[in-house]
């Protein structure tokens, strides 16, 4: 297990004779008739990293609250209140105009869309970041080429989902020590990693696991369990990804950089008044290119 420091950080390069969309097209799939601000926050992150282009297809009066929040954000309106299989041409479209694609955030647990994201999976050929109730409804056998960023209770469920045995889950929920927990993870998780997959582990001390390689990340503070905190490091995670860095990169980077974030905002607030679009507008200061 290696501990994350400013040294393993790599930022991606732009070119100087590049053009709109060489940093980076990124597809946010999400949103829902209760939950409007977490494709927002995960948008903005993905711009705020450096990418080029965010497109946020979402239930369109989501879409609409989005634009007026944003004029940064393009939208792709879609008819109804969830997302369902209806759905699925327009998001295939979209797929062949995005280097990759973010989806989960705010996107709810109706049996609809559950039904949507379990069919769209087997088509999405892009990069993926998997994030919040897409992981509670996808398995690892659904998944490759994908980084999936769950808090413990979610990864509590992808386990269920996957298959994996209930004595072994409840072992690994309960392991107290950070590198035991992470190498019965990455045991039990070794064909989903071998299929070009990254495990984010978000929580007070954040385990990134890949095929070869376990990261500790032992920087940020408790006001990372705001809601939303994790729709911003989502994003973030999309958004290098976008430009270019490899899976464990943007993962490593992701991480890194949103707990040094919100260890900024526990001084300059002064406490924990901060919120998740704090987080967004601070993302500028600590990327420097």
């Amino acid at each position: 297990m290696e501990y994350i420091s400013k040294k393993d950080i790599k930022l991606p390069k732009r070119k100087k004779d590049g053009k709109k969309g060489d940093n980076g097209r990124i597809l946010v799939i999400g949103g829902s008739k209760e939950y409007v601000g977490a494709v927002a926050l995960a948008g903005m992150a993905a711009l705020r990293s450096g990418a080029d282009w965010v497109t946020i297809a979402a239930p369109e009066k989501v879409a609409w609250a989005i634009n007026c929040l944003s004029p940064d954000l393009v939208t792709k309106k879609l008819r109804g209140d969830y997302f369902s299989l209806n759905h699925h041409n327009t998001i295939l479209d979209l797929l062949k105009k995005h280097d990759v694609v973010l989806m989960g955030n705010g996107i709810g647990l109706k049996k609809e869309t559950k039904q949507f994201l379990k069919k769209i999976i087997k088509k999405i050929k892009n990069h993926k970041v998997i994030d919040a109730d897409a992981i509670k409804i996808l398995s690892a056998n659904d998944l490759e080429n994908s980084i999936i960023t769950p808090h413990i209770r979610e990864l509590e469920i992808f386990m269920q989902n996957s298959r994996i045995k209930k004595p072994l889950i409840k072992r690994i929920i309960n392991e107290k020590n950070i590198q035991k927990k992470a190498s019965l993870i990455k045991l039990n998780f070794q064909k989903f990693l071998n299929r070009n997959n990254v495990i984010l582990l978000k929580g007070h001390v954040a385990i990134i696991i890949s095929k070869n390689k376990i990261y500790c990340n032992m920087t940020g503070s408790p006001g990372m369990t705001k809601a939303g905190t994790g729709d911003v490091l989502a994003g973030l995670v999309a958004g290098f990804l976008g430009q270019g860095s490899s899976l464990l990169q943007s993962a490593v980077n992701a991480s890194y950089f949103g707990k040094i974030i919100s260890d900024i905002l526990l001084k300059k607030k002064k406490g924990f008044t901060y919120l998740a679009s704090d987080m967004v507008d601070n993302i500028k200061r600590v990327l420097k290119n």
